[in-house]
């Protein structure tokens, strides 16, 4: 790709999955390769500006004003990383400048004072700080002054590309964080926003991390790269020229980034506005006309991850709201489901294979969200579980070889993640299933920690439960895929939400589970509400395909068109 080429199609280049990232990186890899504006044979090569600086330096050597450079090594063939245009060379900054200077200032001196957290990691940001006294700040700190470059040496500042152009502070002088290196510009010779360009590159952060000293978690930049890593110099006026071509493409990156975030916002409300609409539709016929304006505009509003999962969620709302299939007139009712599960209940506990529990208040209609289709009813999860049982509170021992033990570790919503499943001993297992083995059916709760989490038990699995797990076990009227439906829905949501305890690790205390209620349609209803969520989420899922699929050719294009570019 040429480089007008990518010039007239940057704005499609952004579109590429973090594609203004890339782009803002490709911009300096360019920049300080020499590929980013022309060069001018006119201008003063930098062999001759090197020279210039060199006597400079000796000058203010001789005047005492600075004192004389270490002699730093010759740049070597293995050290250079790439080609220069002509006019360029390759130098280090301790040659064209000063490195981590001291400012002689008196202590009455209002000055400023910058903190890490003011430095900016992005590219051309205004410069905050701190209002002191030169005599407060002068020992223990990083000194700078106006035109200085300063640089974050420690982890994860300097991978996160903390650095900038210091300018515009009180009487031209400052100090600040400790963990700062330094580079002075003498007399106007280097750009200092050259310099800048050049220490957010790519190349220049990628290489300092593998030169990284220190202990995990505050490891930092020796002085050594800083001041002696290989540094592309330009000519002073082809430095100016990069600099404002730079300044003009990030100013066009901040515009894609803002209209993208512009359009992505838009996205979202259009697609709030129409499920809420969907959600909130009073007639069948209101229903499907809203349906009908999501389908009709389907693949611009789920262009986007994001609006994937509402429409998630919108669909299990739907489906426990009765809204998503048709009622049908000649299904028994839920209210004579509800007659048989309850005498279900009582042979059960007279034949003393469930325990006889405390009956529940009545549903309040301040407990009820939303109006249920005739032939529907509210219930408590309790009335309509044979089983509710919890885990024991202890985190078993795992083995290489034994049974399998299902905990939130190895739990997708819906799935069980069967390469992070642990394992336990024959004798942990046995005393795991005390209560209550999981069967073919059955399902599991993640109730603390990553609360929600949820699947329906498939056959041919033994399993037990680990840590932070529940089980229901429904009556044969409540279809244990509908029930796991519900679970996951915001309704059900809404209400443990609220019975959150716990600080450290919040959880819901099984008893209060018990309590919730959930929408109990006509079986047959269930059947058709499964079925069609099935459907729907399985677009889902392909929806998702569809847009990793997209992003991942988007990305293709575009790391294809960076390597070209820096190969050129």
């Amino acid at each position: 790709m040429k480089l007008e080429t990518f010039f007239e199609h940057f704005d499609l280049l952004a579109e590429a999955p973090n594609g203004v990232q890339k782009l803002r990186e490709l911009i300096l890899d360019l920049a300080v390769r020499g590929k980013l504006v022309p060069q001018d044979a006119n201008d003063e090569p930098a062999a001759v500006l090197l020279e210039r600086i060199k006597k400079e330096k000796e000058r203010l050597v001789k005047e005492g004003t600075i004192k004389k450079d270490k002699l730093s090594q010759p740049i070597i063939a293995e050290e250079i990383p790439y080609k220069l245009p002509t006019n360029w060379q390759w130098t280090r900054l301790c040659e064209i400048g000063l490195i981590n200077p001291r400012n002689e200032v008196d202590d009455s001196t209002i000055a400023s004072f910058i903190p890490m957290n003011l430095i900016p990691q992005s590219y051309n940001k205004e410069i905050r700080y701190e209002v002191r006294k030169w005599a407060d700040i002068k020992k223990g700190f990083t000194h700078f002054a106006d035109g200085d470059v300063v640089l974050a040496k420690i982890t994860p500042c300097f991978q996160n590309r903390k650095s900038t152009v210091i300018y515009e502070l009180k009487n031209s002088v400052g100090a600040g964080t400790t963990e700062l290196h330094v580079y002075r510009p003498i007399n106007n010779l280097i750009n200092p926003e050259y310099v800048l360009l050049y220490l957010k590159s790519a190349e220049f952060i990628n290489n300092g991390i593998s030169k990284l000293t220190g202990t995990a978690g505050q490891k930092r930049v020796p002085n050594e790269y800083f001041a002696e890593n290989p540094f592309p110099l330009p000519p002073l006026n082809e430095q100016k020229r990069i600099v404002t071509k730079v300044d003009e493409l990030m100013k066009l990156c901040d515009e894609l980034e803002a209209r993208q975030k512009k359009k992505r916002e838009t996205r979202i409300l259009i697609n709030n506005a129409a499920l809420n609409k969907l959600l909130t539709a009073n007639t069948p016929e209101t229903f499907t006309k809203n349906w009908q304006r999501i389908g009709d505009n389907f693949d611009i509003l789920y262009s986007a991850s994001e609006n994937i999962g509402k429409l998630r969620q919108a669909i299990l709302q739907l489906a426990v709201m009765g809204k998503l299939v048709p009622q049908d007139a000649n299904d028994e009712p839920a209210a004579v489901l509800l007659e048989r599960i309850k005498k279900e209940k009582e042979r059960l506990v007279n034949e003393g294979k469930v325990k006889k529990e405390k009956s529940l208040t009545e549903i309040k209609d301040d407990e009820i969200p939303f109006d249920l289709p005739i032939g529907w009813e509210w219930e408590r999860v309790t009335n309509l579980c044979e089983h509710i049982v919890d885990c024991l509170h202890s985190t078993p021992e795992f083995i290489t070889e034994g049974k399998l033990c299902i905990d939130t570790t190895c739990l997708n919503q819906g799935e069980i993640l069967f390469h992070k499943v642990r394992k336990v001993s024959e004798e942990t297992f046995l005393e795991r299933i005390r209560r209550l083995q999981p069967l073919a059916g059955d399902i599991l709760f993640s109730r603390e920690g990553t609360i929600g989490l949820s699947i329906v038990v498939p056959e041919g699995l033994e399993i037990c439960l680990g840590q932070r797990m529940m089980m229901f076990r429904t009556f044969r009227w409540l279809i244990p895929e509908y029930f796991r439906y519900v679970l996951i829905s915001k309704m059900f949501v809404n209400q443990w939400e609220k019975k959150l305890i716990g600080t450290a690790a919040h959880h819901i205390n099984i008893g209060d589970i018990k309590k919730m209620i959930i929408p109990f349609p006509p079986v047959n209803e269930q059947k058709r509400i499964v079925a069609k969520v099935d459907k729907l989420m399985k677009l889902c899922d392909e929806l998702e395909t569809k847009l990793t699929q997209t992003q991942t050719e988007s990305e293709k294009i575009i790391n294809a068109a960076v390597k070209q570019l820096l190969m050129v």
